[in-house]
């Protein structure tokens, strides 16, 4: 697996990750449970990752245009 198929998967599973923390904390923080602060917090850094992590992929796969998948 070369680096560039490992930062593909990486980017995929990083950005669903965060789109799950990100529903789940939001979720919480709306329910009132566990300190609110904190779980906006979380919910809000979490989306934040969503969108940032794909951009980083962009800008990585952009850079390695050359280089083969396998």
């Amino acid at each position: 697996m070369s680096l560039k198929t490992f930062h593909l998967i990486f980017v995929i599973c990083t950005t669903l990750f965060c789109l799950f923390m990100g529903l789940w904390t939001g979720r919480q923080w709306l329910a009132g449970e566990m300190g609110s602060q904190w779980q906006l917090l979380y919910a809000i850094l979490s989306f934040a990752g969503t969108l940032l992590t794909p951009v980083y992929g962009y800008y990585f796969l952009k850079k390695l245009k050359g280089v083969s998948y396998l």
